[in-house]
């Protein structure tokens, strides 16, 4: 016997009241977002044609506190070029980054001139380059020394040298502090709610939607990421790695909840690690490896120069991306199979039918939105090669980065509520052997394999009242 699933006793009243419930949840994040502060503040730099021939250009950024986060310079070249023309070119460039203490004193990072070299894409105007990017602020004040060589040498002549200094908005950090605290305390609160109601069931009897959910709500704690407001306690790259591990981990162990729902759906019984769990748990391990090696790839390079980006490692780049596509690609089309399968065998059957449809509807929402966020947020540039390096400094309100993070927990709190037993599931388990009580309260394998129960006469509530009041009659 498995334990019995709110699921099962919800009228379509109800779904509907559950899906509108989600909807006004997610709403009230984003129109929180959108009355937001922006996410990123900027400070433009100009340098004018007159003084192009000043090399090297310093720059000095604003005083800066542990609320900004993070730290980019970038830089666009302002041509004087038809509008109908494009163009790409190799731009080489020296950095030096000095750090200035609140005392006034001051240093070179690593001590040491970098040089890169970066791609100059111009159409109706030249792209954004990235010249410089700090993880993470150990100094108040930053000053960047930057020459480039060979300008005069492109196809056009050089109006101006635009450079814009971006961070995190104070404002918005404060906002992400508070946001992140009241999505911990609401997924502890439901971790426990969903714990407490599972209580008086063996693990043994569990569902495996339930058992997947015991293991996603904590994650999901570690990916509100208690452990935030560290990363402005200490000068240190640990929170924010901290943060991308738990990130990745909770998004991968989605995708493992998926493939295992939908195939352990169908297979009853004991489910085999080497035949049901391996294949699954090595799609995804390996798009999570991609991940983590990538971030990890990104901190460590940038912690020893911080104009190091990874597309400019161009062949590195690419062997990785081909690798994710590839391997995202399979996953996909595992998922589909199973589906389809689940579907296909399983839409004749009462109660998992049931859980097929409403596990499969709420995903479905769940994905268009955040493809629609996607798009909305990035347009074509998502397919780009430089989307990836690009991504944290374009963000325009608060409501980009709610909405995920929102979308998401209610999404798992929503499965937790109708995952979980209802006030009354104990005692409704209790009467299983009663045949009067055929259905509700049968395990996945009686529904799918047939019950003892089904070999008995059916009898109606008023047949056995009848049968009752004669016995009472001959007494």
């Amino acid at each position: 016997m498995l334990a019995p699933m709110r699921l099962y006793t919800l009228s379509k009243r109800h779904f509907v009241l559950v899906f509108v419930v989600f909807f006004i949840c997610f709403g009230l994040t984003v129109f929180i977002g959108i009355a937001g502060p922006s996410v990123i503040e900027s400070t433009a730099v100009t340098a004018k044609l007159n003084n192009l021939k000043m090399k090297p250009f310093k720059l000095k950024s604003k005083p800066l506190s542990t609320y900004n986060q993070q730290l980019w310079l970038t830089c666009v070249i302002q041509l004087d070029q038809p509008n109908e023309s494009s163009f790409k070119t190799n731009v080489t460039m020296t950095v030096k980054i000095r750090g200035v203490e609140e005392n006034g004193s001051s240093s070179f990072i690593n001590n040491q001139v970098y040089n890169r070299t970066r791609i100059l894409n111009c159409a109706q105007k030249c792209a954004e380059i990235i010249v410089v990017h700090l993880g993470y602020l150990t100094y108040t004040q930053y000053e960047v020394i930057v020459g480039f060589e060979d300008l005069n040498k492109l196809m056009y002549p050089i109006k101006n040298l635009n450079f814009t200094w971006k961070a995190y908005n104070p404002s918005f950090s404060q906002v992400e502090i508070w946001f992140r605290f009241v999505f911990v305390v609401l997924t502890f609160m439901v971790t426990c709610l969903f714990a407490h109601s599972l209580r008086k069931f063996s693990m043994r009897d569990w569902g495996i939607e339930q058992k997947w959910m015991s293991i996603l709500l904590p994650l999901l704690l570690l990916y509100n990421d208690p452990f935030f407001p560290l990363s402005f306690l200490v000068n240190s790259w640990f929170p924010g790695m901290l943060d991308d591990l738990f990130q990745s981990v909770f998004l991968c162990a989605l995708l493992l909840f998926w493939l295992c729902v939908y195939h352990g759906i169908r297979v009853q019984g004991e489910r085999k690690c080497l035949t049901f769990y391996f294949p699954k748990f090595f799609i995804v391990g390996l798009l999570w490896l991609a991940c983590v090696t990538l971030g990890i790839w990104q901190t460590v390079n940038e912690l020893h120069d911080p104009t190091y980006q990874y597309r400019v490692d161009t062949g590195n780049f690419q062997g990785m991306k081909i690798f994710f596509l590839v391997v995202a690609t399979v996953y996909i089309l595992y998922l589909l199979f199973l589906i389809v399968r689940a579907c296909s065998e399983l839409r004749n059957m009462p109660y998992v039918d049931l859980r097929l449809k409403f596990l499969t509807a709420l995903t479905f929402v769940v994905l268009v939105i955040s493809i629609v966020i996607l798009y909305l947020r990035f347009g074509a540039r998502v397919l780009q090669d430089d989307f990836v390096a690009e991504l944290s400094t374009h963000y325009q309100n608060s409501a980009e980065f709610l909405s995920f993070y929102g979308l998401l927990n209610f999404y798992l709190y929503t499965l937790a509520f109708v995952y979980s037993p209802s006030k009354n599931a104990l005692y409704e388990s209790q009467l299983k052997d009663n045949p009067a009580f055929s259905m509700l309260n049968d395990s996945d394998d009686d529904v799918i394999y047939g019950s003892d129960y089904e070999e008995m006469p059916l009898q109606n509530g008023q047949a056995i009242r009848a049968k009752y009041k004669e016995e009472s009659d001959s007494d």
